[in-house]
């Protein structure tokens, strides 16, 4: 097979260890291999950068094991083109497997061209999906320690959730600070409603009859101490969010025109392909990588039903939560009454995912375009299959033997 690129390293990444198997031209027009192990500890990484670069190496791939590759791949990165391969791809053809081999493999298929680079961005859209990706793990401890709130109380048979829209509303913290302190009362906790939770004061005192002791309350206790730390430090991360978006305040405003799109969906847009797509051939692209586009199975001509491919999980789960928020406009633009249309065919699940591609896909041409959303209107869905269902009828007529010709009633 033709060599097109003559000095690569392949590189097998443990958690302790790295492989690394360089492969150059020998002689008499063979090829060459060499093949040694380095730790993964940061001064021994440099010395494996140094002996690629005495090796004379321009191109180096390893496999996407884990969050192990980070280390090898910053290192290698500033000094040589570095391709991080899905390990998926490597694995196609099976063979006898050791670190060894797996190295020698990586570079036989890297010197042939027979690997695909998956896109890693540069390092201010790392430290920027860093800060999201937490920010979301922050969000699920919270929504995790809220849940673990409202079990409890139903151990105590106290149901403020079932009356509450929120467990952790101002009514709702002044309730369940007064039950810590020892009010046991129901009526004078019910008293404690602020604002619209005063129309349900008399829900709420049967809400708050049950049997709630001193194990209950330690529990509580500690339960709302440690949201209320997540919720400090959510503040404090979203300043530093804030601080750092900064140079790409121009994108989150446009983004932020998509019906559906807050700061922080357009926050993740941006920290998830780097706001550069030029990275993307098409937008088709684009939601493969996300994991947004259809799945397609086909065989003797039959179609099958098949999900979504895997994608990037952060992008596809905040595209799907702006879909729905999109759900709750109630048909007043395109993507609601794409999700209404979809939703009552094909289920919510599938009408959320569909309207996170558009999304997706309106964010690819208004980042690559510079230029803010423009709505097709609620009515471009039901106008588009109308003029369909015409043209269907005219072709079946001319079928027919018959000259149709569409005077439209004004």
């Amino acid at each position: 097979m033709e060599v097109l690129y003559e000095r690569v390293a392949g590189l097998d990444i443990g958690k302790a260890t790295l492989t690394v198997c360089v492969r150059t031209p020998g002689p008499r027009g063979g090829r060459r291999a060499e093949t040694r192990t380095f730790s993964t500890m940061t001064r021994s990484l440099q010395v494996m950068r140094d002996w690629l670069l005495e090796r004379g190496v321009t191109i180096a791939a390893m496999e996407s094991t884990s969050t192990y590759w980070k280390g090898a791949f910053y290192c290698l990165e500033e000094v040589m083109q570095v391709w991080l391969v899905n390990a998926a791809h490597i694995k196609a053809i099976s063979r006898r497997k050791t670190d060894v081999k797996d190295a020698e493999w990586i570079a036989q298929l890297l010197e042939c061209g027979l690997l695909r680079p998956s896109f890693v961005p540069p390092p201010d859209i790392r430290r920027l999906r860093m800060l999201t990706r937490y920010r979301v793990q922050l969000m699920g401890d919270r929504t995790r320690e809220i849940t673990r709130l409202e079990l409890m109380l139903e151990d105590a048979s106290v149901k403020l959730s079932s009356v509450a829209a929120s467990l952790t509303s101002v009514s709702a913290r002044a309730m369940l600070g007064a039950l810590i302190a020892g009010e046991s009362d129901p009526a004078v906790l019910a008293e404690l409603a602020k604002g619209k939770m005063r129309r349900k004061i008399p829900a709420l005192t049967e809400a708050l009859t049950g049997h709630f002791d001193a194990g209950h309350a330690a529990l509580a206790r500690s339960m709302l101490e440690r949201i209320a730390s997540i919720e400090a430090a959510l503040a404090e991360l979203n300043s530093i969010l804030a601080e750092a978006f900064r140079p790409w305040a121009h994108q989150l405003e446009l983004l932020q025109t998509i019906p559906g799109v807050g700061e922080k969906v357009a926050q993740v847009i941006i920290a998830e392909t780097g706001a550069d797509m030029s990275r993307f051939p098409t937008p088709e692209h684009l939601a493969s990588w996300a994991g947004v586009s259809p799945g397609t199975r086909e065989s003797a001509g039959k179609k099958y039903p098949v999900r979504p491919p895997h994608g990037n999980k952060w992008l596809t789960a905040m595209l799907v939560e702006a879909a729905g928020s999109v759900g709750r406009m109630k048909g007043a633009n395109y993507l609601a009454a794409q999700h209404a249309r979809l939703s009552s065919r094909r289920g919510r699940a599938r009408a959320q995912m569909a309207v996170g591609h558009s999304i997706l896909v309106s964010a690819y041409w208004m980042l690559t375009r510079d230029e803010p959303y423009a709505d097709l209107g609620p009515e471009w869905l039901a106008r588009r299959n109308d003029e369909a269902h015409a043209r269907r009828l005219v072709a079946q007529l001319e079928r027919l033997g018959h000259t149709v010709v569409l005077d439209p009633v004004t």
